[in-house]
């Protein structure tokens, strides 16, 4: 019996020296595994995050720079047709008064009537 307990105190420091370089092999094989697998870290999401919201602005920033060109364009086609249409009102306000004028020096060339 004594026999056994000593061989196995003998085995114990080996075993113990063993069992350690294991558990720290499995520690650091285990820990490069998780930052391998593991989510990206907060500065690499907060770079992401950022980047994305970046290119969301930008597009955002593109679209109405689009949407204001394009308003532009109408709003100069409405007023054009709105100044032609101010010119040919001047226009027929212009030849009106004219005719105004004509019929007032005709109505005044003509001798007064008689009563009847």
């Amino acid at each position: 019996m004594n026999r056994n307990t000593n061989e196995m105190t003998a085995a114990a420091p080996g075993s113990d020296y063993r069992f350690a370089l294991g558990v720290l092999a499995g520690t650091v094989f285990g820990a490069g595994l998780m930052m391998m697998l593991a989510p990206r870290s907060a500065a690499e999401a907060r770079r992401t995050v950022a980047n994305s919201a970046s290119a969301l602005r930008d597009r955002a920033a593109d679209q109405v720079g689009q949407a204001s060109r394009r308003l532009k364009v109408a709003v100069d086609e409405v007023a054009a047709k709105g100044y032609g249409v101010r010119d040919d009102l001047a226009d027929a306000v212009a030849h009106g008064a004219h005719e105004v004028e004509r019929v007032a020096v005709a109505v005044k060339a003509v001798p007064p009537s008689r009563k009847l």
